[in-house]
């Protein structure tokens, strides 16, 4: 079980850390210094645990729904050709910026902000667009941290209570603000209210349907791998707001605890836990060497 526990956990962290994840791991975790975060903020625990494959697939999902976020994934990003690298860089950011020291992570911010500045375009209808935009910004950083803490408190192994959630998003704010999110929100109430403010913007395009059919069926994984990628999407796709189903053509999957796809998700979440574990022990052991 040991073995088959190991090699689980390595495909796993491979596809979505990139070939360079264990040398990634190593800086992130290893090297010593002052970080942003301490081992038991909410951060950390929501970012550290496997829920975050689902709320990452929900991220995704949703992001899509700003036409201009879609574009510029759809003109700069080659989503049908790089997807997981695509998810190895924002698995990295994540990563540095929520566990490494605050030189690397100052270091991370420097670098996305340097890509956002790059990537510019126009719309169908002649608007331009700019990934460094504080407005377009605003709506990523909402998109990722409410799918985020959404399925961490589906799926999470040790839950936030409200004080915990405002913190988290407090927490995650700090990143976003360095990004160039002007006044992120700062509570689960302000994160709401962000996120209805944009509801007007939203909308399902060609390219965001694309998107979306290409990430539900085109994983490029292994055959064997697939169930259990499906078992995530199912999970990601149930814990979608109901206005976004029918633009995005997405099935109704309802989550309560009694359901199928609840019970698949947890226990999806659960082996991913379990597989990676071995990982996230050595992880912390870096951590305490450089700590030392």
């Amino acid at each position: 079980m040991a073995t088959v526990r190991a090699r689980l956990g390595q495909e796993l962290f491979r596809r979505v850390a990139g070939p360079d994840g264990p040398k990634h791991r190593e800086r992130i975790h290893g090297t010593p210094g002052p970080r942003w975060f301490d081992a038991d903020s909410e951060i950390v625990r929501v970012h550290g645990d496997a829920s975050m494959f689902v709320g990452g697939i929900r991220a995704i999902l949703l992001q899509t729904m700003h036409p201009a976020a879609m574009q510029a994934v759809a003109d700069h990003s080659g989503y049908r050709g790089d997807m997981w690298g695509r998810l190895a860089r924002t698995s990295h950011f994540l990563a540095v910026t929520t566990f490494g020291t605050a030189e690397h992570a100052e270091q991370a911010i420097r670098a996305v902000r340097s890509i956002h500045e790059r990537v510019v375009g126009t719309m169908p209808d002649g608007t331009p667009y700019a990934a460094g935009d504080p407005h377009l910004l605003a709506w990523v950083h909402a998109a990722e941290v409410d799918s985020f803490l959404l399925a961490h408190q589906t799926y999470g192994a040790r839950p936030l209570d409200d004080a915990g959630c405002d913190a988290y998003v407090a927490q995650a704010g700090l990143v976003a603000s360095k990004l160039g999110v002007v006044d992120p929100p700062t509570t689960v109430a302000e994160l709401r209210d962000v996120l209805e403010a944009f509801r007007p913007e939203l909308r399902a395009t060609d390219e965001t349907r694309a998107a979306v059919r290409f990430l539900v069926l085109h994983p490029d994984l292994p055959m064997a791998a697939r169930p259990a990628y499906g078992v995530l999407i199912a999970a990601g796709v149930a814990l979608m707001p109901r206005w976004t189903r029918r633009p995005l053509r997405l099935p109704w999957l309802p989550v309560s605890e009694r359901t199928v796809v609840r019970a698949l998700g947890t226990l999806a979440t659960g082996t991913i836990r379990w597989a990676m574990s071995s990982g996230i022990d050595e992880a912390h052991e870096l951590r305490a060497s450089a700590s030392a």
